[in-house]
C-alpha cells in the first residue's frame, strides 16, 4: 500500500491515503489530580447515558447539584496518591502499550491511543490517523469483558466522529476477548510470575472485576457472564495446589444493587474468617489505574489488615509485561488480517 500514485495529477492537492491505523482506547483519566480537572472528567464520564442509565431529567440535577460539588475533592486526593512523574498511570501505561505495538507491528501500521473520557479524545485521534493517510482503522477498546458501559460507549464515540466526516475511514472493532486462549494464557503466565516473586505464599487469590449495577445483567449485558468465565478459565489454567480463588466486583457507586459479592466485603470476610495471606488481581483491567492502585492496593490492604489479615499483595495488571504485549499483538494482528501482510 502506498500513500500516492506514482504520477498524481498536477491539478489536484496531494492527499495522504492508503495507510492502516490502530487506535488503542482505554476508559479515561483527569488531566491532573486536582478538583477542577477531576470535576471536568467526572462530568463527562457520569453524563454518558451508557454509564448511568437514568433519565437525564432525573440524573442531571443530582449530578450537577450534589455529586460534582462533593466528589471531585475526594477523588482528587485518591488520584494524588497514585499520580506519577509521567502523569496518570492509566494514560502513561496506555501510551506505552501503543508505542510497544507500533514497534511490534512495524511501518505497515500507524498505532495511536486515546481515552474514552478526557484526553486525548477518540474523535481527535481518529482525525489524526485519517490526516496521516489511514483509510482503514482498527478501533481497539482494551476491555476483555464486554459491557455497554465500556466497549459500546467507545464505539458510540467513534460513530459520533464518523457522523461528522465527509471522508470516513473503514472501521473495524476489536471484539471482547474474555475467553480468548491468548488472554487466558497471558493472565496465567503473568499472575504465576508475580505470585512466585512474593515474599509469602497466598492462601487466596481474589480476582476483582469492576462492578456494574445488577440491572445491567437483567437488561442483557453479558459482562457478568464474561467475568465469571474469565475467572473460571484462569483458575483452571493456574491450578496451584493450596491456592483458593474467588471472584468479586469492586467500585460500587450509589444506592442501586450491584453485582456481588463486593470486593471490600470479601476482603473483610476472609480476614475475619482467618485468612492471613491474600493476593488480589484485577484481570478485567488492561492497565493499572486508580481502581487498582488506590482502591485495591491501598484501601484493600487497610481493610484486610484492620480485619485481622497479615500479608496482602495487589498484583499488577498485564500493563506492558512480556505476556501482556505478546497477547495484545496476537489480538491486533488477528483483527488486521487482510489489511496488512500476515
Amino acid at each position: 500500500m502506498t500513500w500516492q500514485t506514482q504520477n498524481p495529477p498536477t491539478d489536484h492537492p496531494l492527499v495522504a491515503s492508503g495507510r492502516v491505523g490502530v487506535l488503542i482506547v482505554n476508559l479515561g483519566t483527569p488531566d491532573a489530580p486536582e478538583p477542577g480537572p477531576v470535576k471536568r472528567y467526572l462530568a463527562e464520564f457520569l453524563s454518558d447515558r451508557r454509564v448511568v442509565e437514568l433519565p437525564p431529567l432525573l440524573w442531571q440535577p443530582i449530578l450537577r447539584g450534589i455529586i460534582l460539588n462533593t466528589r471531585p475533592k475526594q477523588s482528587a486526593h485518591a488520584y494524588s496518591q497514585v499520580w506519577t512523574e509521567q502523569g496518570s498511570p492509566l494514560a502513561a501505561i496506555t501510551r506505552a502499550q501503543a508505542e510497544a505495538m507500533q514497534a511490534r507491528l512495524g511501518t505497515e501500521v500507524m498505532v495511536d491511543w486515546a481515552m474514552r473520557y478526557g484526553t486525548p479524545s477518540i474523535p481527535e485521534r481518529i482525525q489524526t490517523l485519517m490526516d496521516a493517510g489511514c483509510e482503514r482503522i482498527l478501533l481497539a477498546p482494551l476491555y476483555p469483558q464486554y459491557s455497554a458501559a465500556t466497549t459500546a460507549t467507545v464505539v458510540d464515540k467513534a460513530a459520533d466522529k464518523l457522523r461528522t466526516m465527509r471522508w470516513q475511514p473503514a472501521l473495524r472493532t476489536l471484539p471482547q476477548y474474555h475467553d480468548d486462549p491468548a488472554y487466558i494464557d497471558a493472565l496465567a503466565e503473568d499472575l504465576a510470575r508475580q505470585l512466585d516473586a512474593l515474599s509469602f505464599t497466598p492462601e487466596l487469590l481474589l480476582l476483582s472485576f469492576h462492578g456494574m449495577p445488577e440491572r445491567t445483567l437483567h437488561l442483557g449485558d453479558p459482562y457478568h457472564c464474561h467475568c465469571r468465565k474469565t475467572a473460571r478459565l484462569v483458575e483452571e489454567r493456574l491450578a496451584r495446589p493450596g491456592l483458593r480463588l474467588r471472584t468479586s466486583f469492586q467500585s460500587r457507586f450509589g444506592r442501586a444493587k450491584w453485582l456481588e459479592p463486593a470486593t471490600d466485603a470479601v476482603i473483610e470476610e476472609e480476614a475475619k474468617a482467618g485468612t492471613k495471606r491474600l493476593a488480589i488481581a484485577a484481570p478485567g483491567f488492561s492497565a493499572d489505574c486508580l481502581e487498582t492502585l488506590e482502591e485495591l492496593a491501598i484501601q484493600g490492604r487497610e481493610q484486610f489488615t484492620e480485619a485481622g489479615g497479615e500479608h496482602f499483595a495487589a498484583l499488577s495488571c498485564l500493563n506492558t509485561s512480556d505476556a501482556g504485549l505478546a497477547m495484545l499483538e496476537t489480538l491486533l494482528r488477528r483483527e488486521l488480517a487482510g489489511w496488512i501482510p500476515g
